[in-house]
């Protein structure tokens, strides 16, 4: 029986003793098994918790534990899932370097690939694999952009810029830009196909030669899901435009290293109000009795994508006081009071931001008997700035 060989980009492969190497010719056929893909949150937002107003570690982070915002159906259809999906078809960039490892790319061989195997030539010598997700939206129209022609030695991609004006929330940042489309990839360097099969071991269950390759593919663009809690609202708000924007975040990224560009941008997304929702981690099941006796308000959330902080590079990042974020970050949302006239609410999460920087949380609590009516329409009437929401106490408004 024929046998092949399979590079593979799982980690943790039990592998057997080799049989002796198979000879073959240059330019050999052998197959390359897709990276794997973890898309559950908590496999990304595993870091520890810092209440920064006490400087105290509070534990692992659970994000269930803070989200109030009841993800149903309806969100679903409107702005997908709550977390990552799982990609189907990926793009895969081969660079052979001959002799020599880590050397800059001189030409690059570019597939798609659908499903988890790609088959295809290798000649001996060294390689280097880059791959991310294949993009596909419902509408064809996607807002990510790849640049492949600067340089060969690194993939960057960037998101456009949306029709809309950012508004209230920080003049630095006056350009509003979608946000980009779930983004995940993988880079391996220095991959030796050599003639005795050095570094491969025998699978006599698939009758294949294996080479075991580090690869994960880790997100690009992070998750952030917004909540602002309105409380003692009493009918007082009644809507809101479904329009938000969060400045400061990056525009583009490295897809090798996975850093994230320092281009700071606004990025624009859409929120939902839902009302009398009690206050209780997200997924307690409706005949809980704990939600009989919680407190209940009216919620404005929303769920977008990023690139993250400028310049970083969230994936080796271990804890946020290795966090180097330069920019200030605000949330804005525009609600419709009961009289008709209609405001922004500029929010500082600056420092929540920070504490997420591989996404997560932000949450604002907005005590509604501290908050006068607006008196003129348009949004101009009453632009509340609230400073420091993360560090609670008292709220300062700049009306």
């Amino acid at each position: 029986m024929k046998k092949f060989i399979r590079l593979i980009g799982l980690i943790g492969l039990i592998g057997c003793s080799p049989e002796p190497p198979l000879h073959l010719f240059d330019g050999g056929t052998m197959d390359l098994d897709m990276p794997m893909v973890k898309v559950d949150l908590d496999a990304y937002w595993d870091y520890e918790v810092i209440y920064s107003q006490y400087d105290v570690v509070y534990g692992i982070y659970d994000w269930r534990a803070e989200w109030h915002y009841d993800w149903d159906l309806f969100d679903t259809q409107l702005w997908g899932n709550i977390g990552y999906s799982q990609p189907d078809a990926f793009m895969l960039r081969r660079y052979y370097t001959g002799s020599e490892p880590y050397v800059p790319h001189t030409k690059v061989y570019a597939n798609t690939v659908k499903g988890s195997t790609f088959h295809g030539q290798y000649s001996w010598g060294f390689w280097d694999i880059l791959v991310w997700n294949d993009v596909s939206t419902p509408d064809g129209v996607q807002s990510l952009n790849f640049d492949e022609t600067t340089t060969l030695d690194s993939v960057f991609v960037f998101t456009n810029q949306s029709m809309s004006a950012a508004r209230y929330q920080a003049p630095r940042y006056t350009r509003a830009f979608y946000q980009p489309e779930e983004l995940f990839s993988a880079y391996e360097q220095g991959i030796e196909i050599n003639r005795d099969l050095t570094g491969f071991e025998y699978d006599p269950v698939r009758n294949v030669y294996v080479k075991k390759l580090a690869m994960v593919l880790e997100p690009v663009t992070y998750i952030y899901l917004t909540q602002v809690i309105l409380h003692h609202n009493n009918g007082r708000i009644t809507a809101v435009d479904g329009n938000a924007n969060l400045s400061g975040m990056a525009r583009s990224a490295n897809l090798n290293t996975g850093t994230a560009g320092d281009d700071a941008v606004t990025v624009y997304y859409y929120v939902n109000m839902k009302k009398d929702m009690p206050l209780v981690p997200y997924g307690t099941p409706a005949d809980d009795p704990i939600r009989l006796t919680a407190e209940r308000a009216d919620i404005v959330g929303g769920r977008l994508t990023t690139f993250g902080m400028c310049s970083q590079t969230p994936r080796n990042i271990h804890h946020v006081n290795e966090v180097t974020d330069k920019n200030r970050h605000y949330m804005d949302v525009t609600m419709q009071f009961n009289n008709g006239m209609d405001s922004t609410f500029v929010f500082d999460v600056t420092q929540q931001v920070r504490e997420h920087w591989k996404g997560g949380v932000i949450t604002v609590d907005l005590d509604l008997d501290t908050i006068p009516m607006p008196s003129r329409k348009g949004g101009s009437g009453f632009d509340a700035v609230v400073k420091d929401v993360e560090d609670g106490g008292t709220h300062e408004f700049d009306l």
